[in-house]
């Protein structure tokens, strides 16, 4: 029988929480290299609805991975950014986008 303790304390349990969200890992590289505003990511994520891109960016920002800064400037203009936090998971997006290349999937 499998230790039910350890699937609450895994890490890589708390990771994949993290990044639940089909577009999440994706913002999170985006931002990695830049600091982005709402339409920036939109363009860059054609596929992504623009309710969907808003939901995950909220929760990427309850999460603590991102921060939002609001201008208050006429038209409205809002950036994303990664949070030390989020930043802290740079060498794993890195490892994953090099895994990808190695691979032959």
């Amino acid at each position: 029988m499998e230790n039910k303790l350890y699937h609450a304390e895994c890490g890589v349990n708390t990771a994949i929480a993290l990044f639940s969200g089909r577009w999440k890992v994706m913002i999170l590289h985006m931002l990695s290299k830049n600091t982005r505003r709402f339409g920036e990511i939109q363009a860059r994520i054609p596929a992504v609805s623009k309710k969907v891109l808003t939901e995950q960016l909220k929760e990427l920002e309850a999460d603590g991975l991102i921060s939002r800064k609001e201008y208050k400037e006429l038209p409205p203009r809002v950036e994303y950014a990664l949070t030390d936090f989020g930043k802290s998971l740079c060498p794993l997006l890195a490892d994953i986008a090099a895994w990808k290349r190695k691979s032959i999937l």
